[in-house]
């Protein structure tokens, strides 16, 4: 009888331990929770259980469970309508935000549409505080509702030409500000084209309700520059190239239709309340004769999955239609009927095939599979159409002349969607697999592996902790096949994510993403060394490869510290307390602004000086001491563990709030008596007190470096290194992911 251990190997203990924490419902049985799965499809059964398709894991885990009494959407991803720009839609904005959290969907809002700072109002303000001010709004909406003990995912987004862009793309250098969202700019091929020619841009907006126009020149390349650095050193904010999400999809010339903006990950642009269905075929199943010179791709069989999968997808839309949270969802999804088809496995197919990720033979191969999937998803969308009627809002000529289906579909895909329509609107998509790839022990999405290993630590007998490497499941599998021993012998057709240069990245999510009507969530790894010019050298290279979008982490950029491949996990929990955290080094800095005051105590004076990185963060402090008898090693401890609490990510506020009050026995004293003027109660209520000064300066909240840097650099739950890919952080040994 199948289990699920037979079903994912009996040594896949990583596997088995997802299935039972993640999917798994109640105690179900293997058999039962297939059964659940496949709602009577047969096809799909078969599927699931030769591991050649797997649906989203929000489905995975929640379909079937509206029979007993569980309100939870099928969909992971929506787009909510944009807030207009008056208080009452902004706030209706936070309401649709809970309530779609509430059924544990993940969010995108686009603030493009609402004023910028300084705009006439008419009402008691007189002038609005911007579209950026509402980021804490929807960033705080986030953070209360709960799913599954876990907070909903956000990404706001704005258009490159909003007066306050400047303010948006700096907003994560506070990173006591909009911790709990992703964002992304949209940049349009005007722009992009008047940074190439050295232009001006300007920025704009008009307010019909006041007949005001806000309006001014800025560099165009000042903006872009600042747009890198910032990515460069927070990994934030992304970018995504509208006028190409826009133009290169099967809507393009239906006038009726536009996109809202995207979902957290950004692989799914939807209209306004749009929702998307996620489900991924394993490319790793399909090669035969692997690690051998006969190895070929069965694209037959390939073919035959992708058809099953659009009717499984299909069927589970119809199914989990009353279960979005809200009106104008289920009215989007009734009309437009989207479903997101990607694909897993694509870094151990070309490993199986000999084929090194980004050469040219593997560009080649990601083009015959895109063409080949594109036209069995159109094939079957469109024999659906012929029995069950197209998506409500299907315009035959707008479909037929739209430049994504005239270059991508072959003559028979052609004639089938002209006689029939489609019964979808969109039909494929690249979502993060992280934990379905890792639960199945391969590479996730479009990605090349991450790495060939990751370190294990053991205690020896003599008490001793002993590092050895975990080999990536593809990777152990060709070391066996070929006798090979040592990771060091490793052939360059194992190319992993950190040793590929950008360049041959970006042409293979270019090659897909040609055949991909909706989007790619996908990171390109660039090492430390990686400079600001470079950022501007990929996106620019992104934009001209047809990319949509894409996402840069560099290795040890500050918002993370420190992350490397090569990071020695730690098993224990004393080893967790002690590891967990790790302080951003003083090296990333480069420089610090410091500012030096001379402060009073019982014991004589001091002078603190509390140093600032480039964008106001407080980093450190430091303390020099007179000779009139202040203990000078207990406070140069005090500062040295102040700065490296504030570089471990430690909030400026609570930091004070531990300080403040401490009263020293020889100041009471000195105050009672009324000898002289003190600084402070001790020397940690004067600190307490300058911190507060410098971090409310000016009445701006600048300095706190955030308690939550957006992601961990080592799994909460088994404190190995994380690995960066598809936008998220995931753990290769226990399957924990958590996206950007």
């Amino acid at each position: 009888m199948m289990n699920a251990e037979k079903w994912l190997g009996e040594k896949n203990q990583i596997g088995i331990d997802i299935w039972n924490k993640k999917y798994r419902y109640n105690g179900e049985t293997f058999g039962d929770w297939l059964s659940r799965m496949s709602g009577g499809n047969e096809d799909v059964r078969e599927l699931i259980l030769e591991q050649k398709f797997l649906f989203g894991g929000r489905i995975l885990a929640s379909r079937g469970l509206q029979h007993k009494g569980r309100k939870i959407t099928f969909s992971n991803c929506y787009v909510i309508a944009p807030p207009e720009d008056n208080i009452e839609s902004i706030f209706d904005t936070a309401k649709n935000l809970a309530r779609t959290y509430s059924y544990g969907g993940g969010c995108g809002v686009d603030l493009s549409g609402l004023s910028p700072a300084g705009a006439k109002i008419n009402n008691a303000a007189k002038e609005t505080s911007g579209a950026v001010s509402f980021m804490s709004l929807y960033g705080m909406v986030t953070e209360l509702i709960g799913q599954f003990g876990r907070r909903g995912a956000l990404m706001l987004s704005m258009d490159c030409s909003h007066p306050d862009i400047e303010e948006f793309i700096d907003i994560k250098n506070d990173l006591s500000k909009v911790t709990k969202a992703n964002i992304s700019v949209r940049l349009s091929d005007y722009f992009m084209n008047c940074l190439q020619e050295e232009k001006p841009w300007k920025l704009h907006f008009a307010r019909p309700e006041t007949g005001e126009i806000v309006e001014r020149e800025i560099s165009a390349d000042g903006l872009f520059h600042r747009l890198c650095e910032n990515n460069w050193n927070m990994a934030e904010p992304g970018v995504l190239f509208w006028d190409r999400i826009s133009s290169w999809n099967l809507l393009s010339e239906d006038d009726s239709f536009s996109y809202a903006g995207v979902n957290p990950c950004a692989e799914e642009p939807l209209p306004a309340g749009g929702s998307c269905l996620l489900g991924s075929v394993n490319l790793a199943r399909f090669v035969e004769d692997a690690f051998t010179e006969k190895a070929s791709f069965d694209f037959d069989g390939f073919v035959d999955a992708v058809k099953k999968a659009v009717v499984a997808l299909n069927e589970v839309l119809d199914e989990g239609l009353p279960l979005h949270p809200l009106q104008e969802q289920q009215d989007s999804v009734r009309d437009w009927r989207q479903i997101g088809l990607g694909i897993m496995g694509l870094g151990d197919m070309l490993i199986m095939l000999g084929i090194r990720y980004g050469s040219p033979d593997a560009v080649r191969v990601s083009n015959e599979i895109g063409s080949a999937m594109i036209n069995a998803a159109l094939s079957q969308s469109a024999l659906l159409a012929k029995e069950q009627g197209a998506y409500p809002q299907y315009n035959a000529e707008a479909v037929l002349k739209s430049p994504f289906f005239l270059e991508n579909a072959l003559p028979k895909t052609k004639a089938l969607v002209a006689e029939f329509g489609l019964r979808n609107s969109q039909l494929l998509t690249c979502a993060p697999t992280g934990t379905l790839s890792t639960m199945l022990g391969i590479s996730g999405g479009i990605e090349p592996i991450y790495a060939a290993s990751y370190m294990r630590k053991t205690e020896s007998l003599h008490g001793e902790d002993v590092y050895y490497p975990i080999y990536t499941p593809i990777v152990k599998a060709y070391m066996e096949e070929n006798g090979i021993e040592d990771g060091e012998e490793l052939p360059a057709c194992i190319a992993t994510a950190m040793d590929l240069p950008y360049e041959e990245r970006l042409q293979m999510q270019g090659a897909f993403q040609t055949y991909i009507d909706a989007s790619i969530s996908s990171t390109v790894n660039v090492p430390n060394s990686f400079s600001i010019s470079d950022v501007r050298d990929l996106y620019t290279k992104a934009w001209q490869y047809g990319l949509k979008g894409v996402t840069i982490f560099r290795d040890g950029c500050a918002r993370l510290g420190i992350l490397t491949a090569n990071a020695q996990p730690t098993e224990s929990e004393d080893d967790y307390k002690l590891d967990y955290i790790q302080p951003i080094s003083r090296e990333v800095f480069d420089e610090t602004v410091g500012t030096t005051k001379k402060y009073m105590n019982a014991c004589g004076s001091f002078f603190l000086t509390i140093n600032k990185d480039k964008y106001g963060n407080i980093v450190e402090t430091f303390i020099n001491t007179s000779k009139a008898g202040t203990c000078e090693a207990n406070t140069a401890g005090l500062n040295r563990m102040i700065s490296l609490a504030l570089r471990s990510g430690t909030k400026v506020d609570e930091i004070i709030d531990q300080l403040k009050g401490i009263k020293c026995a020889a100041c009471t004293v000195v105050k009672s008596k009324g000898t002289k003027e003190l600084s402070g109660m001790s020397c940690s209520d004067i600190i307490a007190k300058a911190l507060h000064r410098e971090y409310y300066k000016d009445k701006a909240e600048k300095g706190s470096l955030s308690d939550d840097f957006g992601l961990p650099n080592v799994c909460p739950e088994c404190k190995t290194a994380l690995h960066i890919a598809e936008g998220c952080a995931t753990c290769p040994n226990c399957g924990y992911s958590k996206c950007s």
